[in-house]
């Protein structure tokens, strides 16, 4: 679920004063598009200010600053913390959106490599599963797999920060392509390393009563039953099993955000649709590129998922499939091309959401910190 905030560890002093970041990148899944368009780069300032957005090849040195030493404005806030309040932020945002995290998983594990009409359909839509699992499972239904997708968001987000910030200060950001390099790089080693919260969030949020049942269900009793019963089955690597379709996943979906988001929100600017400093400018860029990464990034999602998800037998290897080029091939043959596309509708209705949600309380607790550092260096 998110490189958006990496944008704010490093920021330079223009001739006004005013902070601004020089590299344009894009949060992760599965959650967040370019932070430098949605917030202010300014600490003082709200997160829909009046100062436009700068484009990474107007505003970046071709020669790596923090190659040769040259001096850098000090952040506004110290990046370990910055790093810690991005993954708060974002986890605060799954709060809201992990009920169409549950809608999603269940439609793309729906009819799982059977031809389309040949089975029972329990889920036709977004709003219709949000209204079946609500009304089976309960509210606390649409709630499902919530504290480990926590736990998910957080490391997920905090190696992707931490990573990509150690590119920034190789200079790696500010040679041409590096900024987007850099930015799936990172993503694909939080992807690699928080892959277990993931796949324990998979099985969770799968596992429902049998009258509304899809996939395999795996009939674990919580978090901590969980992981343990996959350790004693499969073993370490077992906690591993999916990861070549997570990687790809949000390699994929940050390039696709990045590219996309930027162009999109200048568009709307210059057609005045809306005022260029209000929210609505952001959320319409927001929804714009949502299009974009749910079209790219739900194949890969769909077969993240179903790796996740299949039993493996006594030799510890999945039953379904044997890795990622095999379960697309599978996933063709039986359910056609557009089944690779199942869940596209909670995909993208996810997207806009979670990063408004995401971006404004970062920039929420990052301007209290300001706040609190200033006053600390007056007293």
């Amino acid at each position: 679920m998110f490189l958006t905030l990496l944008c704010y560890t490093k920021c330079h002093t223009s001739k006004k004063g005013r902070f601004y970041n020089p590299c344009q990148d894009a949060e992760d899944l599965f959650s967040g598009m370019n932070s430098a368009q949605l917030l202010k780069p300014s600490p003082q300032e709200s997160a829909f200010g009046t100062q436009p957005s700068h484009r990474m090849a107007s505003s970046v040195s071709t020669v790596p600053r923090a190659v040769y030493g040259t001096p850098e404005a000090r952040p506004a806030v110290w990046p370990p913390l910055d790093f810690a309040m991005g993954a708060l932020a974002c986890c605060a945002a799954c709060v809201f959106t992990n009920p169409l995290e549950v809608v999603k998983t269940r439609l793309q594990l729906q009819g799982e490599l059977r031809a389309r009409g040949s089975y029972h359909r329990h889920y036709r839509g977004v709003l219709q599963a949000l209204w079946m699992v609500g009304r089976t499972d309960g509210l606390r239904g649409l709630q499902k797999g919530l504290s480990v997708g926590l736990i998910y968001q957080g490391v997920m987000n905090g190696v992707r920060l931490g990573s990509y910030s150690y590119c920034e200060a190789l200079g790696v950001t500010s040679l041409p392509g590096g900024s987007l390099l850099s930015g799936a790089g990172a993503g694909a080693l939080g992807a690699l390393i928080a892959s277990p919260a993931y796949l324990v969030k998979t099985h969770l949020q799968a596992q429902t009563v049998e009258a509304i049942a899809v996939g395999h269900q795996h009939n674990h009793l919580g978090v901590s039953d969980a992981f343990v019963t996959i350790y004693r089955r499969e073993g370490l690597i077992g906690l591993w099993r999916g990861v070549s379709g997570a990687v790809p996943r949000v390699m994929v979906g940050s390039a696709a955000q990045l590219s996309t988001f930027t162009s999109a929100k200048d568009w709307v600017s210059h057609s005045q649709w809306f005022n260029p400093n209000s929210w609505l400018t952001a959320l319409m860029a927001a929804a714009i590129s949502g299009v974009a990464v749910a079209i790219t990034m739900t194949p890969f999602d769909v077969i993240s998922t179903r790796l996740y998800n299949q039993p493996v037998d006594e030799f510890r290897r999945g039953c379904l499939y044997n890795g990622f080029l095999d379960c697309m091939l599978k996933v063709c043959q039986a359910e056609g091309p557009l089944g690779l596309y199942k869940g596209m509708g909670p995909v993208f209705l996810r997207l806009a959401p979670h990063t408004v949600l995401s971006m404004l309380f970062w920039d929420l607790m990052r301007q209290q910190a300001v706040k609190n550092k200033q006053s600390q260096g007056t007293s």
